[in-house]
């Protein structure tokens, strides 16, 4: 049985009182632009004219794809688990990017195809594996029904456990080579966008890699006979899915149920986005989209999603940096509500 989630969009009853706060700022209306429109939200989730940012954290998922051997990626699926070990020796661009914004990082084994060892010789990954890997989508569903519900579960139960230790915003990032493919899959069966238009290089492939990742995709998609536009979403992210955005889905929407605002990085992780709103519409309200992603198929979901990123930085990395990247801009929207001065306690002339 699917986990229950119940979330609600946030009362806006305390929108005029917001929006008149925003705008008696020393500044000219709507002068900090998207700022002011990310300071608004955040108020409306946390129900308050004074929000704050506690506890911020940043969770990578990390799982492996049995397409990667089908030969959707130009990486070997070993790759997973070697970015997984740098993640945890602190190397990694997101390790780098979160440090910088004041983010504390997490990495969730869902379903990695490597033995880690024992958790407790392993600071800083969180076990929740539900199997080495998803099956390979080309000849049957990526994970069976049951595995879907045990990590839509999991990943929810990440979620809660850091908002009962005070957290209240969450960013979302991945690691599985070959998760670009379950993307553009997923992109196009809950969008409708032809297959073509959704599939990009992901890690890298040329063009004969590009035209192959095509027409394994375009295979997957015959076999599993969807009608694109109209599935199911958890019917779609079983069949093409992996573990790691079945894992992200469960802890989005368990973190809109807490009140927490959800910081939302590229092409994966807003395909996870993508069916969580299509079983939860309120939780759109708690998503903030951190950058377009140089993914094709990244588009057809912002605009799915009614999405305005904040930044366009032709990122394509994953790892949830774009959402790390992110952040400082809603810590600043939060900081100008809450620290800027008014045209009366600056004493400056109104229009």
């Amino acid at each position: 049985m699917l986990p229950d989630f119940r979330i609600h969009s946030p009362d806006r009853a305390l929108e005029a009182s917001l929006r008149r706060k925003i705008d008696q700022k020393a500044k000219p209306v709507g002068a900090l632009g998207q700022l002011e429109a990310l300071a608004l939200q955040a108020g409306l989730v946390q129900q308050t004219l004074s929000p704050r940012l506690v506890a911020p954290h940043l969770l990578v998922f990390a799982a492996d794809h049995g397409a990667a051997r089908a030969g959707v990626s130009a990486y070997p699926q070993e790759v997973t688990w070697q970015m997984v070990e740098n993640y945890l020796a602190g190397g990694a661009a997101i390790n780098v990017f979160t440090r910088c914004a004041g983010l504390a990082l997490q990495i969730v084994d869902a379903g990695v195809a490597h033995d880690f060892g024992p958790p407790s010789g392993r600071s800083g990954l969180i076990d929740a594996k539900i199997a080495p890997g998803t099956a390979n989508f080309m000849e049957a569903p990526a994970m069976q029904r049951a595995e879907l519900e045990l990590a839509l579960t999991r990943g929810a139960e990440r979620a809660r456990a850091l908002a009962a230790s005070g957290c209240n915003v969450l960013g979302f990032g991945e690691m599985g080579i070959g998760n670009t493919a379950s993307a553009a899959l997923l992109t196009h069966t809950l969008t409708g966008m032809p297959l073509e238009q959704c599939v990009g290089r992901g890690t890298g492939l040329d063009d004969a890699g590009l035209a192959r990742k095509r027409a394994l995709l375009a295979q997957a998609a015959a076999r599993a006979g969807l009608l694109p536009g109209k599935a199911d979403p958890f019917v779609a992210l079983a069949e093409f899915g992996g573990f790691e955005i079945a894992m992200m889905t469960g802890a989005m929407l368990a973190g809109a149920e807490q009140g927490m605002l959800l910081l939302i990085d590229g092409f994966i992780v807003s395909a996870a986005a993508l069916i969580a709103c299509r079983h939860a519409p309120a939780l759109r309200d708690y998503c903030v989209f951190g950058h377009r992603s140089a993914e094709p198929g990244h588009a057809a979901l912002l605009e799915a999603l009614s999405a305005r990123p904040l930044l366009s930085l032709d990122l394509r990395l994953g790892e949830g940096t774009g959402a790390a990247l992110a952040y400082p801009l809603l810590a600043a929207a939060v900081a100008f509500l809450n620290d800027m001065a008014s045209f009366e306690t600056a004493s400056v002339s109104t229009a």
